[in-house]
């Protein structure tokens, strides 16, 4: 995995497995390459069960579309949502085999406040039931999440204003999230060091928590 990026942890009938997101290995300037990426599911000790490759292999990209997910989550079905975050921006959904279901989500040709612009994590969010569960997909360079059913049509943003959040981790009736920069109140510009910190959200998507920022105030 050259370009190793997430790590999860699935449990399927009393048995764990892991699914390793590779975002391919890519570099920029003269000689410039994108190598694409893939998702691999293995057991604990390392064995391979399946890799999901380029989407053009299934018709849901074109051949020249970048693919380099960072980010996988799994439903309680066992579908698979995969965050192509550092390539062509969409959301893959494949079922508990590999087998390929659909696709949303999308830097261009989508309303700007739909688009998932840098889509750095997944999670699936059951803090009201399984019968309302849904994606949250970050948007990072759009300083929220997106929140998605679990068919994948838009239903509304969580706005995290400067703050550019990664995987959204849910925990009790929290969302916890690394940021790994902020943005300048003053200037809009990012702050590209030192600028990081950690953002809690409660069961409304309110940010009750910056440990790290600054104390978060709502007018």
């Amino acid at each position: 995995w050259p370009g190793g990026h997430g790590l999860t942890l699935v449990e399927e009938n009393g048995e764990e497995f892991l699914f390793i997101t590779d975002s391919g290995l890519w570099k920029v300037g003269n000689g410039a390459y994108r190598q694409t990426g893939r998702v691999t599911k293995t057991t604990l000790d390392g064995r391979e069960i399946f890799s999901i490759s380029h989407p053009m292999n299934v018709g849901a990209y074109k051949p020249e579309w970048p693919f380099n997910p960072t980010e996988v989550a799994v439903a309680p079905n066992g579908d698979i949502y995969i965050a192509d975050g550092y390539g062509s921006n969409h959301v893959l959904r494949y079922d508990h085999q590999g087998k390929f279901l659909g696709i949303f989500g999308g830097k261009d040709n989508v309303p700007a406040d739909q688009r998932i612009n840098n889509g750095h994590g997944v999670a699936i969010d059951l803090r009201k039931g399984a019968d309302q569960a849904s994606v949250i997909v970050t948007s990072r360079a759009d300083n929220c999440f997106r929140r998605f059913t679990m068919e994948g049509k838009y239903v509304e943003t969580i706005s995290v204003p400067g703050a550019y959040v990664c995987r959204p981790v849910i925990s009790g009736q929290n969302i916890y999230a690394g940021v790994c920069w902020s943005k300048d109140e003053k200037t809009g510009k990012m702050l590209s060091t030192a600028s990081g910190f950690v953002v809690v959200l409660d069961a409304d998507n309110k940010v009750i928590a910056a440990p790290g920022g600054s104390e978060p105030k709502y007018t």
